[in-house]
Parts: structure tokens; C-alpha cells; sequence
């Protein structure tokens, strides 16, 4: 269960630049609505379904988006990284989630309640339009990431994957593994592949050298070829 931190909410206004558009009053009312939460590895935050009684931002960890699909297959949406905000569209939208996200690793998040941030989005024009970016940025990724998982072959959906994770969470301190340690499950759902093909293919990448793996560790070897790869599809 989700263990709710006391003073962790000092520096909400400057991780994401959409509080930027506050003032000093708004900042204090939100201030009173907020509250910090702490998951565990694979706690859920939320479920498919769930009615939405907060907006959320992820202060630190990882966090998975995902859909159960036939079969209860596990669909990976995307990955959230520090300071993304997520939670929001079905609540503005007054409808149910229709994903779930749960912790990848031990990750504290934000969350405001539902009638101070719909408040203050109705009040302040500046916010507002920042999360409407918010949502027209989320619709285009969701647009191209549908057509990638739906057209593209498993060599370009695992290319894809582990290009977006770098670009996500960055490289180790060796400037070429990849900041992120999935299992080959993981990868698979994130890919829209079964396990089998994700190692197979990942087997191929680094027979190849484009990659070099080491237990859930990936070390990209060769990034212009695995970006080719991605984009051939």
C-alpha cells in the first residue's frame, strides 16, 4: 500500500514548467491539495477503470503505463520518467482510466486532488493551455506509437524500444548502457512481442554489434545502425 511522505512538496514549482504559470496564491491552495506518495517496486497506482480522484506527477523512480489485453497479455504504453505528469486526461475528460501504471523501481509521486487542479485549470488560462500541450503532445505520441507497433517488424519495434528508453532515462556514467534495467518480459511488452521473439532479437542485435548485454543491462555499441534498424521498421 502507498505511504503517503510528509514535506517532499517544497520544490513542485520547479520540476515541471507547467506550475511555472502559478501565482503566489495558487501555489498555496495547491500547496494544500497535494500530497506525496511512495510505491513500492510493481505497486500500482492505478487501474484500468479506476475513477480518477487525482492528477499525478512522478517525482522520482519509474513508472510503467500499460493495458491487459486478450489473454491478460501485458501492453506497455510508455514509460514515465521523473516530472512527467499523467493521470489528467480522463479526469478532465470525466471518464474512467483507460490504462494502468505501476512502479518499475521504488518511485514517489505527486498527486492533487481532483477538485483543487480542476479549480485552478479553470481559472488560470496560462495553465490551461499548458496541459492542453500536454494532451496534443500525448495524442501525437500515441498517433506514431500505434503505427509503430501495428506496421513495424520486431527488429524495428525492439530498435525503437531501446532507442527511447536512452532517450528517456540516459546512459550510465560509461556513456553507452542504457539507464534502464528491463527484463526481457519487459522489453517484450514493450515491443508488442512475445518473450521469445524479444530475446531472439535482442541475441541478433548484439551478434550484430549493435548491442552488448549483460544480464538486464544493455549497452548500445552502435546507435546510428540500431536508429536505421528502428526506422526501416
Amino acid at each position: 500500500m502507498a505511504k503517503i511522505l510528509d514535506n517532499e512538496n517544497m520544490n513542485l514549482w520547479e520540476m515541471n514548467p507547467v506550475w511555472a504559470s502559478l501565482d503566489e496564491s495558487e501555489r498555496a491552495f495547491i500547496g494544500q491539495h497535494v500530497q506525496v506518495c511512495h510505491y513500492n517496486k510493481n505497486e500500482v497506482i492505478h487501474n484500468e477503470g479506476d475513477v480518477p480522484t487525482h492528477m499525478m506527477m512522478l517525482g522520482t523512480g519509474k513508472l510503467r503505463v500499460y493495458k491487459a489485453g486478450v489473454g491478460n497479455k501485458i501492453q506497455i504504453i510508455r514509460m514515465l520518467k521523473p516530472y512527467d505528469l499523467f493521470a489528467f486526461r480522463a479526469l478532465i475528460a470525466g471518464e474512467t482510466y483507460n490504462t494502468s501504471v505501476s512502479a518499475f523501481e521504488p518511485s514517489n509521486v505527486y498527486q492533487v486532488e481532483e477538485e483543487a487542479f480542476l479549480k485552478v485549470i479553470r481559472q488560470n488560462n496560462v495553465f490551461c493551455y499548458r496541459f492542453m500541450v500536454e494532451m496534443a503532445r500525448d495524442l501525437g505520441r500515441s498517433d506514431a506509437r500505434m503505427v509503430n507497433l501495428t506496421q513495424k517488424h520486431i527488429r524495428g519495434r525492439l530498435a525503437e524500444a531501446l532507442i527511447t528508453l536512452k532517450e528517456n532515462y540516459g546512459l550510465d556514467e560509461d556513456g553507452a548502457t542504457i539507464s534502464m534495467y528491463m527484463s526481457r518480459e519487459d522489453l517484450a511488452n514493450l515491443s508488442n512481442m512475445n518473450t521469445a521473439n524479444a530475446i531472439r532479437t535482442l541475441s541478433q542485435f548484439q551478434s550484430e554489434g549493435l548491442v552488448s548485454i549483460d544480464g538486464r543491462k544493455v549497452k548500445i555499441l552502435n546507435e546510428p545502425q540500431l536508429i536505421r534498424t528502428s526506422q526501416m521498421g
